[in-house]
């Protein structure tokens, strides 16, 4: 059965290789699907990058294969010991040295000069039009928006127990953190206690939050719609718990949005926001924990 299985899912890639990675998917994924092949369709022009880079390299590795599948056989039919019974004892052939050595270095720079492009264009953006900040404790996290009143809420998963019909296991939260479309934001990530991983692969984002640290990135979500993540950094007994669920809407439902989350959330410091160990309590996982 392992075997066949293996068939299957060897088919399958290749089928997906010859559609095009996607033709006969869902024009949006969100999130992860059963057999899904390739990335996440990109909802940011960090993603698009990203996913015209991992294109790229799929051509070169591809004609790199074929070539050395071509060149083997070629060198295993022509001098096999029954063609070629008085093998040469040639050592040196300076211009196939070059050669093996010049068109590797060419293909390492191929590569280099647009994968760097692509590494400092999603470091910041130079024209932030909002700041968003992330937090990662054990084992939920939190968001602050201090250009729209500084309010702060906690983003927990929902428990097995209280999901909804539709709502996807592992995923859900109780309090999604909202963005607006078409917007420049400036992402600050740092972390209480342990290194979180933030990402969210739709819009190309994977940033470590680091105790005593802040670092950056940025995100320009162009399709309205939901967004779901996880952390991906080992840290602790609930690191499998701790997932990231984020809304994209246009402009002008955002600031309705704020209106009412400055409501909700108790904008301008207010008191410290209670833990949430009693959802931790329904969920049958522990509150607390050492990270060993």
């Amino acid at each position: 059965m392992r075997i066949l299985s293996n068939v299957v899912s060897a088919i399958g890639l290749l089928a997906g290789l010859a559609a095009g990675w996607g033709v006969g998917a869902p024009a949006f994924a969100a999130a992860p699907e059963p057999w899904q092949l390739g990335l996440q369709e990109a909802a940011s022009p960090v993603m698009e990058g990203i996913v015209a880079f991992h294109d790229m390299l799929l051509v070169i590795i591809t004609a790199i294969a074929l070539f050395v599948t071509c060149l083997m056989g070629y060198v295993m039919y022509r001098f096999s010991e029954k063609r070629n019974p008085t093998p040469s004892k040639t050592t040196h052939n300076t211009i196939l040295e070059v050669f093996w050595t010049v068109v590797p270095i060419l293909i390492l720079v191929v590569i280099a000069v647009p994968s760097f492009r692509l590494l400092y264009y999603m470091d910041k953006t130079d024209e932030p039009e909002m700041t968003l900040k992330v937090t990662g404790s054990q084992w939920f996290w939190s968001y602050s928006y201090p250009d729209h009143g500084n309010f702060t809420f906690d983003s927990v998963m929902i428990p097995d127990s209280e999901l909804k019909p539709g709502q996807l296991r592992l995923l859900e939260v109780d309090n999604r953190v909202v963005v607006p479309i078409d917007t420049n934001i400036r992402v600050l990530l740092t972390a209480n206690a342990v290194i979180h991983a933030w990402a969210v692969p739709a819009l190309g984002i994977k940033t470590d939050t680091v105790p005593g640290r802040i670092n950056e990135t940025w995100m320009r979500v162009t399709k309205p719609g939901l967004y779901y993540g996880q952390c991906s950094e080992l840290c602790g007994i609930n690191h499998g718990f701790m997932p990231i669920a984020l809304e994209a809407m246009s402009k002008e439902d955002f600031a309705k949005w704020v209106a009412g989350a400055k409501v909700k959330f108790k904008a301008e410091a207010g008191p410290e926001a209670p833990k949430p160990e009693a959802e931790w309590a329904a969920a049958g996982r522990p509150a607390t924990g050492d990270n060993k």
